[in-house]
């Protein structure tokens, strides 16, 4: 009886110690969705198909699974796609085009450690953040392309159209 007393509790806290490391692994941000939001208008088609043919590969990291509607992840948080954030407005940031699209660098979100920039003109806009050590030009080419579909209607560069 008391072996089996002794084997219970050895199990029992076995079970304990194991649940304890998968909440740890889970606290800790381990996993891709750690310390990101899903944007308000995530819910639009347009983020869906964008979110959903974001690259295997950009900027030289792998895209890791998120469960969060709207959102691409790449690497360890290296860059961050966001979809369906508030399109800005008339600002002062920097503004450049990447094959045909129209691209805000968010001075006010941005720090030495990221680049933060958001899509000008079209809704639902798309946020993307780099970390410092991410090149931006080439994974933008590859962005521009996935969100081109979606409308654009004012132009931060050049003519407004629509």
């Amino acid at each position: 009886m008391i072996l089996r007393s002794r084997l219970a509790l050895t199990a029992g806290a076995g079970v304990l110690v194991a649940g304890a490391g998968l909440a740890a692994h889970l606290l800790t941000g381990d996993d891709a969705d750690a310390g990101i939001r899903a944007a308000k208008g995530a819910g639009a088609p347009y983020c869906k198909r964008i979110a959903d043919g974001a690259p295997a590969s950009l900027g030289g990291h792998s895209r890791r699974d998120s469960s969060l509607a709207g959102v691409a992840v790449w690497g360890d948080q290296a860059i961050v796609l966001r979809c369906g954030v508030t399109p800005p407005g008339p600002t002062g940031d920097p503004c450049f085009a990447v094959d045909g699209v129209d691209w805000v660098y968010d001075e006010a979100q941005s720090t030495d450690g990221r680049k933060v920039v958001v899509t000008y003109g079209r809704t639902p806009a798309t946020q993307v953040v780099f970390d410092g050590s991410t090149g931006t030009d080439a994974a933008l080419v590859d962005l521009s392309r996935l969100v081109s579909p979606v409308r654009q209607t004012s132009r931060c560069l050049g003519k407004a159209s629509g």
